[in-house]
């Protein structure tokens, strides 16, 4: 049961679930330095009642229920379809959010903490570019070819193939860069020492690595649902 009340201050709040800061910056709640009032004051002047935000904050702090679909019966484009929607949306609108967050840290701490944020900052800018790269490849190259494959394979017609060859070859490069990804999140979470902010971490600073957690848990299962199941079947339907 939450232990969340209105008359905590926004930033009491913001330090004890780390996941309400996603609530307060949809709705332009300043969580950090303007975090010393009530909850039910903040929620009030932005013409909001506590209880709904409280409410979106406990939804917020549950751990998404993992889905039912059954992606290794599912159709590819359902699966194709899944991902964009859901991963490929959540990185582009996340990698740009924590990048403007990592820079507003990195500005505001890097006297006390430069030795580990700046190295982080490489490895995340980094990341993002190439993630980035490797959307924009699936949805332009991979994803229509797959998705074309299926529909001759349902239409008992023949795949005429296409400029990249088999579909090994673009699914070769995925993979490679899903290695490289995962290298950039393991270096993050050694930098870091598993997302645990330091003592003197604002509240910005904590929602940094709350939100840093959050994408390699995305990503994780990203990564697993393309290299486990996309691929593997994709390559067996081009072999049938």
């Amino acid at each position: 049961m939450s232990t969340l009340h209105r008359e905590l201050t926004v930033g009491e709040i913001a330090a004890q679930s780390p996941a309400s800061i996603r609530v307060f910056e949809r709705y332009g709640i300043d969580f950090c330095c303007g975090g010393n009032v009530p909850l039910s004051e903040a929620s009030k002047a932005k013409g909001l009642s506590w209880e709904t935000i409280l409410r979106e904050i406990d939804s917020a702090a549950a751990q998404p229920a993992p889905t039912g679909q059954d992606w290794q019966n599912a159709s590819l484009s359902e699966l194709v379809e899944h991902l964009v929607s859901t991963h490929h949306v959540y990185l582009k609108t996340q990698l740009p959010r924590l990048s403007a967050t990592l820079d507003k840290v990195l500005s505001r701490h890097a006297a006390n903490h430069g030795a580990v944020l700046q190295p982080l900052a490489v490895t995340f800018f980094a990341m993002r570019e190439e993630l980035e790269a490797h959307l924009m490849k699936e949805e332009m190259i991979l994803f229509p070819l797959i998705r074309q494959m299926e529909e001759a394979k349902q239409a008992g017609a023949r795949f005429g193939g296409s400029h990249c060859g088999s579909v090994e070859n673009p699914i070769r490069v995925m993979v490679m860069e899903h290695d490289s990804a995962g290298e950039g999140l393991a270096k993050m979470r050694a930098l870091t020492s598993d997302f645990t902010p330091p003592e003197d971490a604002c509240n910005t600073f904590r929602g940094l690595y709350f939100e840093m957690a959050a994408l390699e848990a995305d990503l994780h299962q990203h990564i697993h649902l393309e290299n486990n199941i996309l691929f593997p079947r994709a390559v067996e339907l081009e072999a049938r």
